[in-house]
């Protein structure tokens, strides 16, 4: 059997020449495809603006300077993420505090976000960044009355999550960065995303300040806008207004981007077949536990929410399986080590027993193939692995 990773990127021919017209055009970067791939992108989700940027660490970036956050300020997120997460906060200045997760679903707990909340006065923390973990949607509307509540802002890392949705509280789906509960949203269209253009990301947001701002972030603080310009010395004239950043997507990764937007759904459906295999052959297996979805994440008609960037198992001896996968040329990964444990955050006071339902999560988790071009054979023959080591 070929090697066989957790997470691919699936190329064809529509993308290779959507690529090569950008590159034979006038623009290769900063031109009209970087509007096209944004407005796409916006629709899909169901938000009004989307920011094409160079990558998902990027878009968290911009996100906290759109939002002030400083020196001064102090933000809530999970340890269970890639700790861009947790880094944005610290780019700015600021105090990051975690919160433990919900060893059901790995998602940051809400119960455990307001017992800090309540620890401190009102106004002692600034914002919350919940991370839709796998692909499993985070329930936003019940964190926006808690962030409503404690006057905070919501940064939603749905980087796992295009396509993804949960059920709010009217029955009605809320598509995963469609901006009606949180600030702001960001994906990242790393490989193995389900929007692949190499490297790559989008911030998502309703709020057309912060939009604006988000614009002018991304390329310097530079405007050449004439209604914004201080002065006007004539068309070559523009402006540096604020300390920004190049934090610009280029248009023939945009190009890739429009094209591979353009099979969303259509991987979308493919990823949540993979797990339906997945979740019949692992339900009766003494001593596999399949990551748990959020009751929010499902529909009436049973459908879930849930975008399956990862299918994450559980099992004793995690290292073991690794292992012994890897002698298969099964080359499952670990997602993620708690950010909290890090040598850098450590430094900054954390230490390892300080957020147990992540540190149990993280001793036995590990994420098997999951990728629309995964083949039915593949599939089988990793399932029939895990079951002998297992077994």
């Amino acid at each position: 059997m070929k090697p066989i990773p957790y997470g691919r990127q699936h190329i064809t021919q529509e993308d290779i020449d959507a690529v090569v017209e950008t590159l034979q055009s006038d623009y290769l970067t900063q031109g009209p495809k970087v509007a096209e791939f944004e407005q796409a992108f916006a629709n899909y989700v169901g938000a009004k603006y989307a920011v094409a940027v160079s990558n998902g660490t990027a878009a968290l970036h911009l996100c906290a300077m759109a939002l002030g956050v400083n020196e001064e300020s102090r933000v809530i997120t999970t340890p269970i993420t890639f700790v861009a997460s947790a880094n944005c906060v610290r780019y700015c200045g600021g105090t990051v505090e975690f919160a433990d997760i919900d060893p059901t679903t790995a998602l940051l707990d809400i119960a455990k976000v307001r017992a800090i909340l309540e620890s401190k006065p009102k106004g002692y923390y600034t914002g919350i960044i919940p991370v839709d973990f796998a692909g499993n949607p985070v329930n936003l509307e019940e964190f926006r009355k808690l962030a409503d509540e404690f006057g905070l802002w919501i940064i939603e890392d749905a980087c796992h999550a295009p396509g993804g949705y949960f059920t709010d509280s009217k029955g009605e789906k809320q598509l995963c960065g469609n901006g009606k509960f949180a600030d702001m949203a960001i994906f990242s269209f790393h490989p193995v995303k389900h929007i692949a253009t190499g490297e790559g990301g989008m911030i998502t947001t309703n709020d057309e300040a912060l939009y604006q701002k988000l614009l002018l972030y991304r390329t310097h603080g530079i405007t050449r806008d004439p209604q914004l310009l201080q002065e006007n010395h004539g068309g070559w004239y523009m402006e540096m207004q604020e300390l920004g950043y190049n934090y610009r997507m280029p248009d023939m990764l945009c190009a890739l981007g429009v094209t591979q937007l353009q099979r969303a759904e259509a991987g979308l459906a493919r990823r949540k077949g993979i797990a339906k295999v997945y979740d019949e052959a692992f339900a009766t297996i003494d001593g596999i536990e399949v990551l748990g979805t959020s009751a929010e994440a499902l529909s009436e008609n049973g459908d879930t929410g849930h975008a399956y960037h990862l299918y994450v198992i559980k099992v004793a001896d995690r290292k073991g399986l690794y292992n012994f996968l890897r002698q298969h040329n099964i080359f499952a990964q670990v997602h993620y080590i708690p950010a909290h444990t890090m040598p850098y955050y450590r430094g900054l006071g954390f230490k390892k027993g300080d957020y147990p339902e992540s540190e149990n999560y993280y001793a036995a988790c590990l994420s098997l193939p999951m990728y629309p071009s995964l083949t039915a054979e593949e599939q089988e023959f990793v399932i029939g692995k895990v079951k002998e080591f297992v077994g």
